[in-house]
């Protein structure tokens, strides 16, 4: 009986000292490697900058979306972006009501273009995007005619 009760005190004071040794030392995890979604964006990559053209590109199609097109004569189209040679990189068809407020957008976000081009000193293809010649309304869609 006697033997019994060494053991168990063997047994238990092996497992209390087992369990409080796994616990850790050192609860600071600032010298811990950060994880990738929690690092600061590298605000000169070419990947940031591409990613702000697009969030300003998304913003203007946004925009231009709330408005249904129900006649041809309400809408209008103008260059948007721009070649590393010149020239816009496309055409987008807007709504003249909104016009005082997305043409100066529009003009942000080619200029931006431009400068995101130089910047990274992309090269294009060089030819010139097609002009169109009007707007047309299909299912309450703007559609450019060439």
């Amino acid at each position: 009986m006697k033997n019994i009760i060494i053991s168990s005190t063997i047994i238990l004071s092996i497992t209390t000292i087992s369990l409080s040794s796994c616990k850790s030392a050192n609860s600071d995890t600032s010298t811990l490697p950060k994880d990738i979604s929690e690092r600061p964006a590298d605000e000169n990559s070419q990947k940031y900058d591409e990613a702000a053209l697009e969030k300003i590109k998304s913003a203007i199609e946004s925009e231009i979306a709330k408005e249904k097109c129900t006649r041809n004569a309400d809408w209008a189209f103008a260059p948007i972006g721009s070649k590393a040679c010149g020239g816009p990189s496309g055409y987008i068809a807007y709504p003249k009501k909104i016009e005082t407020s997305i043409l100066p957008k529009i003009e942000n976000y080619t200029q931006k273009m431009s400068e995101f081009n130089k910047k990274h000193n992309i090269t294009s293809d060089c030819m010139m995007a097609p002009e169109p010649t009007s707007v047309r309304c299909e299912n309450g869609k703007a559609v450019l005619v060439f």
